[in-house]
């Protein structure tokens, strides 16, 4: 028995490749691609790249290749079956049994679809033909929208008298059209009405890029109705399992690692005309973790950016205390908070994007410093109070799944609740304050240093190498002078070293004209620093010191090379692409 195709793409579209083979192999990012050690044979240099952007993998030591199911087969000994239950399963989604109700289920999930792009594709096309609709288009020009953001969303405009239904009954009963939740049954006059009518809609796609709801928007006006609605919940959309936009920003996963999650459709439209386009919405209902975990399967950083009012104030708090739940060691939640009366649209559109990315930069909050700021100010500065106080957040953080992840974010509310209490916490203050001193310095320097690559931080030990030992070098400069630097500032700085010491004049670092800043950040980060401090005075060693570091120089040369050719070969799998990479390989491996 075959399984439906819509079912495989699903899965293939809920997981990525590097996600389901990182759980057998260690991959390691380079460009656009992961690389590890082949599954497939025993190794000691990497023959083995995912590209999630194609959704394969190669093995370039036995050519092995295919998609997550054929991995799976191959590195479990699974048949088809067993991979495409197991990785339904990964992705978390039912299994398909093949029982009578999972063929019902497949025929009337084709036929809500079908309901669903009729109708999507009806009143997209009556936006952008119909000419009677100008108080539609010059709404949508005063929220600056264009053509070109209409046909991306494929938002339409339904009008108050619609009659689509007639229609769309030559096909379909009235129960698929009712159980579609674009039309409800008006009692009093025995007639199908259009729930959408006199509304802008956006269609809510599911992750496949398929329509499943819609949202819609009056864009006049009027009191007494909601500005927004979306579609009722059916058997094919769960308002708590979906989210706007996904569907095109999941494809963004590859290129970065961060996605904004805004409240609205014209929070999303309004960022992605702007160029901001790693950006999804949740469906007015408060965040779930259904949401929360399918982010996590694509980006590594979730920015909640909510509206600038006290409603998305307190939408962000109930964001913040459901979602912290499913927080991981691999994982940040952040929140951004927009002035006063802004939300993501409004602001993105008065301001631009380097703005918004700048303000997201210096003014996002972690999700526990948001938590603890905010229950910190409805504290009174009395003993039952902050008990209280204290007795939430060690609530809140033993509600986190992930037991690394609850011990740090506890320890962090204890430290913060102790520098607000130095009486009652006199003993305890003082091991606190000597131990977050010593981890705000050590996690400083951290952070500094993971904001270094591999190759600057080589190229900071070759510059503190050759800086330390100019006089040395200037009689040895053949050993320096052809080696390769990657990093541009780094280059400018080792290229005027090479000009000064074929001068043969004598010279010193003071007289070198360097930027201070960046000799101090050599200075700090340079690795080599640790080993040369044992054998400054030995030339010999200085010198295979220098051999050293110029060899792994060159291996990032060749390493960049080989992930040129690699993506290259991904394209075109010719034969003459494979030679170059076998022969770069062996040089690598004779390095």
């Amino acid at each position: 028995m075959k399984y439906p195709k819509e079912y495989l793409d699903e899965i293939k579209t809920r997981l990525k490749v590097s996600t389901v083979v990182s759980k057998s192999v260690a991959l390691k990012k380079r460009g656009k691609e992961y690389v590890g050690l082949s599954p497939f044979k025993n190794e000691k240099t990497p023959s083995f790249t995912v590209n999630d952007e194609k959704e394969f993998y190669h093995c370039f030591a036995t050519s092995e290749h295919g998609n997550i199911f054929d991995f799976v087969m191959k590195t479990q000994n699974f048949k088809f079956g067993e991979a495409v239950k197991h990785l339904a399963q990964l992705a978390g989604m039912q299994p398909y049994l093949f029982s009578k109700k999972d063929e019902e289920r497949e025929k009337k999930w084709k036929e809500y679809l079908s309901i669903y792009n009729q109708y999507v594709d009806f009143y997209h096309n009556e936006l952008l033909k119909n000419e009677t609709l100008t108080n539609v288009r010059d709404y949508l020009k005063n929220r600056s929208l264009g053509k070109e953001e209409v046909k991306k969303f494929k938002i339409g405009y339904i009008e108050k008298n619609p009659n689509l239904i007639d229609k769309l009954k030559k096909e379909f009963n009235d129960q698929a059209l009712v159980e579609s939740g674009l039309f409800y049954l008006d009692e009093k006059n025995k007639t199908y009405v259009e729930r959408f009518r006199g509304r802008l809609i956006f269609p809510i796609n599911n992750i496949s890029g398929q329509p499943i709801a819609l949202g819609g928007r009056i864009i006049e006006k009027l009191d007494y109705l909601a500005k927004y609605i979306n579609s009722p919940e059916t058997s094919f959309f769960k308002k708590g399992s979906n989210l706007y936009n996904l569907d095109l920003a999941r494809k963004l996963s590859n290129k970065l690692n961060h996605i904004y999650l805004v409240e609205g459709y014209m929070d999303v439209v309004g960022l992605s005309k702007n160029g901001i386009e790693n950006v999804v919405a949740n469906l007015g209902t408060s965040l779930t973790d259904r949401q929360i975990l399918t982010l996590n399967q694509f980006f590594d950083d979730i920015i909640i950016c909510f509206d600038g009012d006290e409603s998305g104030y307190k939408a962000a708090l109930r964001a913040a205390e459901n979602s912290i739940k499913e927080l991981k060691p691999e994982k940040q939640i952040s929140f951004l908070f927009l002035p006063d009366k802004e939300d993501p649209d409004s602001y993105v559109n008065k301001n631009g994007k380097e703005n918004f990315i700048n303000f997201t930069e210096q003014s996002k909050l972690s999700i526990h410093q948001f938590i603890f700021s905010h229950y910190k100010k409805q504290t009174e500065n009395n003993p039952s109070s902050m008990a209280i106080f204290e007795k939430k957040l060690r609530d809140i953080a033993n509600t986190i799944k992930d037991d690394f992840i609850k011990k740090y974010v506890l320890e962090y509310f204890l430290e913060k609740v102790s520098e607000l209490t130095p009486h009652s916490n006199h003993n305890r203050k003082k091991f606190y304050f000597k131990k977050t001193k010593t981890l705000d310095s050590t996690k400083k320097h951290y952070n500094e240093s993971q904001s270094l690559t591999g190759v600057e931080l080589k190229e900071f030990s070759l510059l503190y190498l050759i800086m330390n030992n100019l006089k040395l070098l200037q009689n040895h400069i053949h050993l320096i002078e052809n080696i390769k630097l990657f990093t541009k500032v780094n280059k400018q700085i080792f290229d005027c070293i090479i000009e000064k010491l074929k001068t043969g004049e004598q010279i010193s670092i003071e007289n070198l004209d360097l930027d201070k800043q960046l000799l101090d950040k050599i200075n700090k980060f340079a690795p080599i620093k640790h080993i040369l401090k044992n054998k400054s005075d030995d030339e010999h060693e200085i010198i295979e010191l220098l051999e050293d570091t110029s060899r792994d120089l060159m291996n990032y040369d060749l390493e960049f090379r080989i992930q040129e050719l690699e993506s290259k070969f991904s394209k075109d799998l010719s034969e003459t692409t494979f030679n170059e990479l076998k022969e770069l390989k062996k040089k690598q491996n004779i390095n």
